[in-house]
């Protein structure tokens, strides 16, 4: 008689899952690896909003937490010290994301150092507001945030331009919202949707596109928006009147006054005669100009010696650090700065761009994980089962997670994490995934509480109420978020 033993396991025995451990994974297959996800995300929201646990933190440690349970090796996770050859998801995310958006974001955030405290911001300022009068200063303002906004974070960006702020408010007399809102749209807009920002260059490091096209639909995209959050400032201003905080714009006068004092300890002599105005909107445009050429004229040109020299200027590394040194030159060396000026400036600049790599480098991780263990494609197959185009799913998620944590760059990167699979599906065009980025960047932005930082940094800035807060800037950026995305999302029908 043969032994029972073969066909016991044969009909007992449960297929091998596709890593070991994960046990949820395990029992319920596509459902346990979306609970997975479920239970990651949700994780993810409880460390940053109720543990006030630092964002790269956070993380990291729900990367981990959701490779182990969906079923990744400690190997596939960590590496190993014994083979060196093995492949680690946390070392090849966080080096991956890093490599293409660590340089990009660093040269970016020398430049608008320069620009800011060679005084390029005052001028463009200070020239808008003289070319379009005193009736249209909200429009001027507008336009400053829009131009110097590209090249400056957000936060510097209010920091720099509030005292002009405050000095077009006091001179036409009425509701500082008028001023500084139009100001608030063009930083946001170009903050949210333009390179060098860590947002859109994140999103286009995860999901493999050329900046070039990010570019473009950025403008394609933030145009229009800003143009519909201008026009909510202008009848919201003239509603509600907030006057010139007097305490922030002695504070604002105290700060240039410290300012100057730290520009001639660093050597830096301050200059009575204003950059020209030609040379800041020439510096600003020249890495956008090049990318742009570099992107396009692989369309437009066959392979060639000239089209190799169009692509090499226009690569974002290159570009970017033309655009530094034009700075240096144009802005610091022939206005009498010194060597050791130049790089005290810069080296400054870059401490607080720490935090933001970090935190897109474990968003990295992130992807690399849900794309490794199974989850990401598991988010994929339902997500198109539900029928919903992707541009829409990417700006739901992003909105979602924006109102419920409050960081725009937590949103984005996890965002492009979780819709990437559904990217890799079909073939879509470089442009069509940059229409995707614009989405996601548009959900990031959406209502402004209190929760985002920047919520209070308008607050507190512009002497604004909390409860007015929430019935101007919320909404202001909210207008923003809708109108973007349905560019972004018109657009994407003929793409």
């Amino acid at each position: 008689m043969s032994s029972p033993l073969p066909l016991l396991a044969a009909t007992t025995t449960p297929p091998a899952p596709p890593h070991t451990g994960g046990l949820i994974a395990l029992i319920h297959g596509t459902a346990g690896l979306l609970t997975v996800a479920a239970l990651g995300i949700a994780l993810l929201l409880v460390l940053i909003i109720k543990a006030r646990l630092q964002p790269f933190v956070a993380l990291l440690a729900v990367s981990i937490a959701v490779g182990l349970g969906a079923g990744l090796s400690v190997t596939e996770l960590f590496g190993t010290v014994q083979r060196s050859d093995a492949v680690s998801l946390i070392e090849s995310g966080m080096g991956g994301t890093l490599g293409h958006i660590a340089i990009i974001i660093g040269l970016g955030t020398m430049l608008g150092a320069i620009l800011e405290v060679s005084g390029g911001a005052e001028v463009l300022a200070s020239r808008l507001l003289n070319l379009f009068g005193e009736k249209r200063a909200p429009l001027a303002m507008g336009l400053t945030g829009l131009i110097f906004g590209i090249p400056v974070f957000f936060d510097v960006g209010i920091f720099v331009l509030a005292p002009i702020v405050y000095a077009a408010a006091k001179r036409g007399g009425k509701s500082i919202l008028l001023y500084c809102l139009p100001l608030l749209a063009g930083l946001s807009m170009t903050h949210a949707f333009l390179p060098p920002h860590p947002g859109p260059v994140a999103a286009a490091g995860l999901l493999h596109v050329q900046l070039g096209w990010v570019i473009l639909m950025g403008i394609v995209c933030g145009i229009p928006a800003v143009l519909a959050a201008w026009a909510w400032s202008a009848w919201i201003g003239r509603r509600i009147f907030v006057p010139v905080p007097q305490d922030m714009a002695e504070a604002a006068d105290e700060a240039r006054t410290a300012l100057a004092e730290e520009q001639r300890a660093a050597g830096v002599t301050p200059q009575e005669k204003p950059v020209p105005l030609g040379t800041v909107l020439a510096i600003i445009g020249t890495p956008l100009v090049l990318i742009l050429l570099a992107t396009f004229s692989s369309i437009a040109f066959d392979p060639s010696t000239g089209r190799s020299v169009i692509t090499f200027f226009g690569h974002p590394f290159v570009a970017l650090t033309i655009a530094l040194m034009l700075a240096y030159y144009l802005l610091g060396i022939r206005r009498g700065w010194s060597r050791k000026s130049l790089e005290t400036v810069s080296t400054a600049s870059l401490k607080p761009v720490g935090n933001i790599l970090l935190v897109v480098g474990a968003g990295g991780v992130f992807g690399a994980v849900l794309k490794g263990s199974g989850v990401a494609q598991a988010l994929s197959d339902t997500f198109n089962d539900v029928g919903l185009p992707v541009v829409v799913l990417a700006y739901l998620i992003s909105l979602v997670l924006r109102v419920a944590q409050g960081s725009a760059t937590v949103a984005i990167v996890t965002t492009a994490g979780i819709v990437a699979p559904l990217l890799t599906e079909g073939d879509h065009s470089q442009a069509f995934v940059a229409l995707v980025i614009m989405a996601i960047s548009a959900g990031s932005i959406f209502a402004s509480h209190v929760n985002d930082g920047g919520f209070w940094m308008v607050a507190k800035y512009f002497g604004i109420s909390e409860r007015d807060t929430l019935k101007t800037w919320t909404i202001l950026e909210s207008v923003l978020s809708v109108a973007g995305f349905a560019v972004a999302a018109v657009v994407s029908l003929f793409v």
